[in-house]
């Protein structure tokens, strides 16, 4: 049920008349009248700001929907160019929910809320890519099966992640109920909301230590509180089967809390015992044999949870060469769409059992790596690092199985480029998946760890330094409060290397003699690697990392200027020709200020934080002008017929103009040395 609107007026009214009340009854001594006046603009307050409230919620609804109704539009399409035009309506509402959704999460207080929709947050900008592949490997291939089930896999998580943010944004309002089926498996529904933390063994443990601990000060436990024990214990027992049914706890760990579970039952048992002989009889005296079993139990659940947290560690160890098996068996299935030529032709089947082989081994791996996540998540200490084992175990259960499918793909389409690119980017989602498993493996070992801390002296001058030298700390990554900060212009930068991409494709067989295609399709690399880094993934590690990849991109920029100058002399005069021109003598400013913005020399965290914030925007602005030449010079080349052949950077010094041309988009003679400035401060 959307709210009310409220006109200015009517939210000015709501303080202007408490406000009133109280100047009137200020002049008199009528206190009662100061206290009721009070109250008043208080209420009015609390209204102004429930108010505002609902206009937030009413507009990122209302750019959820936009983006789920681009996401149908997107299903829908029949042909390649009606899907880039919905793939750029899509990209910008990505951009708006991207930005709502940031804020709105700032704004939530409940701890497992926050963790939520960064959860969907992540999945929706991650899948991005892969709509865009999927999409195209399956138009390219509509009767194929695999590809078709690639596609509908993305839609159908992207739109679970909208449903989660739709439920969290909401969250308990009238109407909701009847949308709860929608929202598996992202979400929970309010019965478990509520029993959230007692969902894993730790939770259950605590919050039976928690029911001994009241019976023990109660000095018994009546009806009702029995049964909540026994409850309790159920639960318990079901949340342990987690760890005794692994095939990959080991055999001390299983045989050690099978034990411990019986002596807890065995422990509450006599707690029931004497809370019955309590209340049935009274008995006196029976305060040491009910002191007796409430320490027992309390002993006991310790030790329970000190065996879970272990054998959980345990396999927590294995993440990392369990990983990284699993990245290698990836890239095998990306070798098998892709054979050597000499046997491309004799070993059709061979190569397929070698996929299935493979496949079957991706899947054992696959199983572990789930196991894992399942165990960290039943120990896991805060509801953040509960939501993120839950949500890892679930992108890698649903999107794990997709990198084989992507790869069935491909080997049935051994020359689609299309399929090549579609299991290229499932791999990368693949490692990222793999990456955040291993991250929230190392967290958990980290805070389980019983070692003291370290004691540390980080306050302390380092010898030779003493904070008076000129020579810079060396750079390393932004922490997340600054990747949040820059999150915006991050994911805009994806949005049109993504669209940079689409564009690049209808350049169908021209990329062998087209440098054009060659050039923006490695600034499409070059902003996407950028994008990685505002994420804290990726190749590019540290802010001078940022800075140098900036400056070849700028040099990139600078090569695809001379090349498209020269391929404008061959378009005729004309409206597209003076468009083709109009976007094309913005890139030399852009480049220019680039290149200043890289070479600006900072000193001190927070100002180059600002040069980074700085670096991406520039990169942004410059990649939006040129995917508009890009395409423009792709509609010349249609509608002319123009050829490619023999066009290069090296080439576009025919004609005076287009020496002078070249210097301005070189910077000012020359293009840049890549290498960034030597006197930015460490992040």
């Amino acid at each position: 049920m959307a709210p009310r609107r409220h006109t200015p007026l009517a939210i000015s009214l709501a303080y202007y008349r408490p406000g009133r009340a109280i100047e009137r009854v200020c002049g008199g001594a009528d206190g009662a009248g100061m206290v009721s006046a009070a109250r008043a603009l208080l209420a009015a307050v609390t209204r102004v700001l429930l108010l505002a409230d609902m206009v937030v919620v009413r507009q990122l609804l209302l750019a959820k929907d936009k983006v789920a109704r681009s996401l149908d539009r997107l299903e829908s399409v029949s042909n390649f160019a009606e899907f880039v035009r919905a793939f750029t309506e899509f990209g910008g509402g990505m951009v708006e929910l991207a930005r709502l959704t940031a804020e709105r999460r700032a704004d939530l207080r409940d701890e497992r809320r926050r963790a939520q929709v960064a959860a969907a947050r992540n999945v929706l900008e991650r899948s991005t890519l892969m709509l865009l592949t999927s999409s195209k490997t399956c138009m390219r291939h509509p009767g194929s099966a695999s590809a078709r089930e690639n596609r509908d896999t993305v839609f159908c998580q992207m739109r679970r992640a909208m449903d989660l943010i739709h439920y969290v944004v909401r969250d308990g309002l009238p109407g909701h109920e009847e949308q709860s089926h929608e929202l598996q498996p992202f979400s929970d529904s309010h019965e478990q909301a509520a029993q959230w933390e007692a969902g894993t063994a730790l939770g259950a443990l605590r919050g039976l230590t928690a029911q001994v601990r009241t019976a023990r000060a109660r000095g018994g436990a009546d009806a009702v509180r029995r049964r909540a024990l026994a409850s309790t214990l159920r639960a318990l027992v079901e949340r342990t089967h987690d760890f005794t049914d692994s095939a990959y706890t080991s055999h001390d760990h299983r045989q050690r809390i099978l034990a411990l579970a019986e002596r807890i039952a065995y422990e509450l048992e006599r707690l029931v015992a004497v809370a019955v002989s309590v209340e049935e009889q009274g008995a006196s005296g029976s305060g040491a044999a009910l002191e007796s079993a409430c320490a027992g139990a309390t002993s006991a659940a310790g030790e329970l949870e000190r065996a879970l947290v272990a054998a959980a560690r345990d396999q927590a160890r294995d993440l990392p060469p369990l990983a990284e098996d699993a990245r290698r068996l990836a890239t095998d299935l990306a070798y098998i769409g892709n054979p050597p030529r000499t046997l491309a032709s004799s070993c059709g089947e061979r190569e397929s059992e070698r996929l299935h082989n493979i496949a079957s081994r991706l899947h054992e791996q696959l199983d572990h790596i789930i196991e894992v996540c399942k165990l960290l998540r039943h120990i896991a200490m805060s509801e953040t690092l509960q939501v993120s084992a839950k949500f890892a175990e679930i992108n890698l259960r649903i999107y794990g199985p997709q990198v084989v499918t992507a790869a069935r793909t491909l080997a049935a389409h051994p020359g689609s480029a299309a399929a090549r690119e579609n299991l290229d980017v499932f791999v990368d989602m693949w490692a990222w998946l793999l990456t955040d498993a291993a991250r929230l493996a190392k967290e958990l070992l980290d805070l389980t760890d019983e070692r003291p801390d370290k004691q540390q002296y980080s306050s302390l001058p380092r010898p030779g330094k003493h904070g008076t030298t000129s020579k810079p700390l060396k750079a390393v990554r932004l922490d997340s409060d600054e990747q949040a900060k820059i999150a915006k212009s991050g994911l805009e930068m994806k949005m049109m290397s993504s669209e940079m991409d689409a564009e690049t494709e209808k350049w169908q067989g021209a990329d062998e003699n087209n440098d054009i295609v060659k050039r923006a399709k490695n600034m499409s690399s070059m902003a996407f690697a950028m994008y990685q880094f505002t994420k804290g993934e990726g190749r590019l590690n540290t802010t001078q990392d940022l800075f140098t990849q900036a400056e070849y991109f700028a040099e990139e920029a600078n090569r695809l200027y001379k090349i498209v100058r020269q391929f404008s002399y061959q378009v005729p005069a004309g409206t597209m020709k003076k468009e083709l021109l109009e976007h094309l003598d913005k890139v030399p400013t852009y480049v220019q200020q680039l290149q200043f913005t890289v070479k600006e020399p900072t000193v001190g965290r927070a100002a180059t934080f600002s040069k980074v914030d700085n670096v991406i925007q520039e990169t942004k602005h410059l990649m939006n002008v040129i995917s508009k030449v890009v395409t423009t010079c792709f509609d010349c080349a249609n509608k002319y017929k123009l050829d490619f052949t023999g066009l290069s950077a090296g080439g576009a010094g025919a004609g005076g103009r287009s020496s002078r041309d070249e210097d301005t988009a070189g910077g000012g003679g020359g293009d840049a040395k890549p290498g960034g400035s030597t006197s930015d401060t460490a992040m």
